[in-house]
């Protein structure tokens, strides 16, 4: 064989390992973003607001402008869970930057205690981002006894830099929405969670 030949062999041999490395790399690359893939989402949710996730305040804005908002309450409850849930408060018409209280209701039509958790978003999804709530019982398991009713307060302002937004500048109206799931549901998915790490550390 020609040396002509052993060399052009030999780069043809370093550019399939360069290539095979590569793709090993990538591929790393992409099972390391898919197990950040659910708690990133989450966090840019929380950061921008997308799909109308509202924002967490400690304290209210410095300044109220006279521009306002008119918020709508919705309430929803997922399969499984035998509870009556409803908003209290009707349409609430505030001052961009001024504080405001709503109330929801909880009863357990069961026989028996039951637990869930409510999510939450906002419409038009867009608002998500200047939507702070300061008080919330999103996240928070909730039991429930047999018959039991239970008022959930949330203390909420929308920011007035909604006003500085062009995108926002026909919004005059954000419904605020809450879905309670059976904590049964929660508990299921963390279960199943644990059982795959335990088995991924069993087989290594």
């Amino acid at each position: 064989m020609s040396k002509a030949n052993q060399s052009s062999i030999q780069t043809r041999n370093r550019s399939n390992r360069t290539m095979a490395i590569g793709l090993a790399v990538f591929v790393s690359c992409m099972v390391g973003v898919a197990y950040a893939a659910v708690p990133l989402y989450e966090l840019f949710c929380r950061v921008t607001g997308y799909g109308g996730t509202t924002q967490q305040a400690s304290s209210s804005p410095n300044s109220v402008i006279e521009r306002t908002m008119t918020v709508r309450f919705d309430a929803n409850i997922g399969n499984g869970l035998n509870w009556d849930f409803k908003p209290l408060t009707k349409p609430i018409t505030l001052k961009l930057g001024e504080t405001a209280e709503a109330s929801y209701q909880v009863v357990n039509l069961g026989k028996a205690p039951t637990a869930g958790t409510a999510t939450f978003n906002v419409t038009p999804l867009a608002a998500g981002i200047y939507f702070n709530k300061l008080d919330c019982f999103c996240f928070t398991y909730q039991e429930v006894e047999a018959g039991q009713s239970v008022n959930m307060p949330v203390v909420f302002f929308v920011d007035p830099d909604i006003d500085k937004d062009p995108n926002m500048e026909s919004i005059d109206t954000i419904t605020l929405s809450y879905t309670f799931f059976p904590k049964e549901r929660e508990e299921a998915a963390l279960t199943t969670e644990k059982e795959s790490k335990a088995d991924k550390g069993t087989e290594s």
